[in-house]
């Protein structure tokens, strides 16, 4: 046996030792406490940081000419986001729930002055430029709420298209962007795609939604430039129409920044972080410098802080578009002869682009901002900040700890692999990268290699995986643990030892489905309770499939969706309002088009027979779930 075999056993051996301790009688598989340092902000004058610490449920303030870390201020379960009001006399903390809290914080006194009730999951306060405004995300309730912070008062909710996670004021106040997580509308279509709502504060309407190129989700982050004239979105973009045979040549996953032209509420273009051989998985948190030269991305799944030459990248894109291609080959050799190759080409930021690697113990780094030519980014899993000197690339990155060295369960472990690229081949990607949301969806079929080639298979939610066997759509996998395996072997073409996979299992056996933005105050509505009635009678027949608690059979049905009358594990329906879209192949956008448009001969359901007004119940229950 080699030497590193014997660590790797050893390994093993510790790690399933640990295991059955903790499964014990009297024993939890409980974390202890530990940080999660998920979103920062500076106050205007720089002299203080201050970060949202989710685990801990608390607010930390880092003064900024010493980097002392001050005692935290505690707020509701969940700290999701931060603003700090234009005058520096107000923080404002989204505190992530069903029934978010939001925390307006006298800075002067250090402690929660009043609080103001938000939607499902809210997120991402920004300011108007007078303070007099606040705008919130609300994640689960796909709006924006604006409040009169004068008044204390919400004044009015803005629909937008799916999970607003992040937004950005332009600096006159007159335009809300506001990033949309996720694609909406059916897998199968030719463009999948999330969008970027552009609002008009004035209206209170979104007036254009900004569609992002074919394969783009998992949006984390949008922010303007200090001039005014830019906006940058980070996301993911998938070539989720191709079989995922070539992972190293960029063909699965990579990983973009959009930019936007604000005066004409336009796309420019979309620009890879990757390399040729490089992945940049996870992109997440952006910050420019005062001066608009550089922008600093965070990429959370390689755990490094992507650089980036700002002005260079237009003029590059300028040549781009206005040179003949035979001009361009002589400049720079870069691979976009186009202005639409740019988001294909993994060479672009070719000399415009650094990554710095972040310290050892700085995981997962999620929150960025830039304060004079330091970089500062809130590592996740390292409860740690790093500063990173922009102007000497030669400088080693300083690790700021927010407190104790975290002491990692099994669970925890397993929560860091699933968002770490590290365990995928050339870091294209983690399992997060298509199971964002604590491993949930990302609204794409792909076509993967368990079953062949082109069998492309909506993608489905973790959640319960490991309690609803077998796994996948046609259950070639007997087991998730069996999923696990394979999906690493087979996704992320790498093979790890078996504490890894221990520890992904353990960390998918925590997860607990999330509240229904359908309930009323936690409990059906009585539309959804006539619903339940028609969905446990023999008059649609679901509950014989669909069985409770965890409301499936686990048994194989033809329904109808795939060729060949190919049989399909039967799904659990809990927290398949988040779930979307629907069927093995993505087909249905909604649940009334599983009822109705997708169910001829009613293959999943008898519910041809049922009127307008069942149809409208038995989707409000199956909502609520």
């Amino acid at each position: 046996m080699s030497g590193q075999s014997f660590m790797n056993l050893l390994r093993t051996l510790r790690w399933s030792t640990l295991l059955l301790f903790l499964a014990l009688p009297g024993n939890s598989l409980a974390a202890p406490p530990w940080l999660s340092p998920s979103a920062l902000v500076a106050s205007p004058n720089s002299q203080h940081l201050y970060v949202a610490c989710r685990d801990a449920a608390q607010v930390l303030g880092i003064e900024t000419v010493s980097w002392t870390v001050q005692p935290g201020i505690t707020v509701p379960p969940n700290p999701s986001g931060l603003a700090v009001s234009p005058d520096g006399t107000l923080l404002v903390v989204t505190c992530a729930a069903p029934e978010s809290k939001i925390c307006v914080i006298n800075l002067a006194e250090r402690k929660v002055d009043h609080m103001l009730e938000g939607g499902h999951t809210a997120g991402a306060p920004v300011f108007s430029p007078d303070g007099r405004t606040l705008y919130i995300c609300n994640r689960f309730n796909n709006d924006v709420s604006v409040f009169d912070l004068a008044s204390r008062r919400e004044v009015r909710r803005i629909a937008v298209r799916r999970e607003p996670i992040a937004a950005a004021l332009t600096r006159d106040g007159r335009w809300l962007y506001v990033a949309n997580h996720l694609p909406a509308g059916p897998a199968n279509a030719r463009h999948v795609a999330a969008v970027v709502s552009v609002i008009d504060i004035q209206a209170g309407t979104v007036v254009k939604e900004l569609v992002l190129p074919n394969g783009s989700g998992s949006l984390t982050d949008v922010r303007v430039s200090p001039d005014g004239r830019h906006a940058v979105v980070s996301h993911v973009l998938s070539r989720h129409q191709m079989p995922t045979t070539q992972l190293d040549r960029g063909w699965m996953n990579t990983n973009a920044k959009t930019l936007i032209d604000i005066a004409k509420h336009e796309i420019i273009t979309t620009v890879l972080l990757d390399t040729v051989d490089r992945g940049a998985a996870n992109p997440w948190g952006l910050a420019w410098t005062a001066d608009g030269k550089r922008l600093a991305v965070a990429l959370a799944g390689t755990h490094e802080l992507a650089v980036i030459d700002f002005p260079g990248v237009l003029e590059r894109f300028q040549k781009i578009s206005t040179q003949p291609p035979a001009e361009l080959a002589k400049t720079y050799g870069g691979a976009a002869l186009s202005a639409a190759d740019i988001p294909n080409d993994l060479g672009f930021l070719t000399g415009l682009s650094r990554r710095v690697k972040l310290p050892e113990t700085d995981l997962g780094p999620r929150a960025v901002v830039v304060l004079g030519n330091t970089a500062i980014t809130a590592n996740y899993f390292g409860d740690t900040l790093t500063l990173v000197d922009l102007e000497k690339p030669e400088a080693r990155p300083r690790s700021l700890p927010l407190g104790p060295a975290p002491q990692m369960t099994v669970v925890r472990q397993g929560e860091l692999y699933f968002h770490d690229a590290r365990i995928c081949f050339q870091g294209w990607q983690s399992c997060a990268t298509c199971h964002p949301g604590e491993a949930r969806v990302d609204a794409l079929n792909w076509d993967l290699l368990n079953d062949g080639i082109g069998n492309p298979r909506n993608n489905k939610s973790l959640l319960f995986s490991h309690r609803t066997p077998p796994a996948m759509s046609t259950g070639v996998r007997d087991t998730a643990e069996t999923a696990v395996r394979s999906g690493v072997k087979f996704i992320l073409f790498t093979v790890q030892p078996e504490f890894v996979y221990n520890a992904l299992d353990e960390y998918l056996k925590t997860l607990r489905p999330e509240p229904s933005p359908y309930l009323e105050k936690g409990k059906l509505s009585e539309a959804a309770r006539r619903g339940e009635k028609i969905f446990r009678s023999d008059r649609a027949g679901c509950a014989s499939c669909h069985t409770a608690p965890l409301f499936t059979d686990q048994q194989p049905y033809d329904v109808g969706t795939s060729k060949g009358g190919e049989r399909l594990d039967t799904p659990t329906l809990i927290e398949l309002w988040r779930t979307a879209p629907y069927l093995n192949d993505g087909s249905a956008a909604t649940l009334r088009e599983v009822l109705t448009t997708a169910n001829q001969g009613d293959r999943h359901g008898v519910t041809s027979h049922l009127t307008p007004r069942d149809l409208e119940d038995l989707e409000t229950y199956l909502n609520s779930l």
